[in-house]
């Protein structure tokens, strides 16, 4: 009998290092969306952002349709967040959708957007916010022109505009 106790006592510590070895962060093996990331409190962003981005940017609110300032917006550069100033959208992949809002079929980069579900109507939408910074920008729509069929509806107060930034 104390032979068996020994057995499992020895398995018992096994787990607790095994499970201490794969839970504890590895320095080489640091996730790199999560690098660099802008992290402050609601009031820090109160601070910071006039009335109107903190509606859209944190409290994921909406422009009206036809009214933000990059809405017909055709200079070439860098669209980028208004909240953190991460690059987001090249001024070569935007559109005119139609929809009142400016419209990209891709972003920079896939790292720069986080899709999040968004079922605040009756219908399931795909948020898309700033990935750096977590500000909301708008929705992402299968309905867009080639080569992506996608259409990221934004927010032109969720962005800024560099025209000395390449594409």
């Amino acid at each position: 009998m104390l032979f068996v106790k020994k057995y499992y006592l020895l398995f018992i510590i096994g787990i607790f290092i095994l499970s201490y070895i794969y839970t504890t962060p590895n320095e080489n093996n640091k996730d790199n969306n999560k690098m660099n990331k802008t992290i402050k409190s609601e009031e820090e962003w109160k601070g910071c952002l006039t009335p109107e981005e903190y509606k859209i940017l944190r409290e994921k609110g909406t422009e009206m349709a036809f009214t933000g300032k990059f809405y017909k917006h055709k200079q070439d550069g860098v669209y980028i967040c208004s909240a953190c100033g991460e690059d987001l959208f090249s001024s070569d992949t935007k559109y005119d959708s139609g929809t009142g809002w400016p419209s990209f079929w891709k972003p920079i980069s896939a790292d720069k957007i986080r899709e999040e579900l968004d079922q605040t109507l009756p219908f399931s939408r795909t948020e898309i916010v700033c990935n750096n910074c977590g500000g909301h920008l708008g929705h992402l729509f299968n309905d867009g022109p080639n080569p992506t069929g996608l259409r990221y509806c934004v927010n032109s107060i969720s962005l800024d505009f560099d025209s000395k930034k390449n594409k």
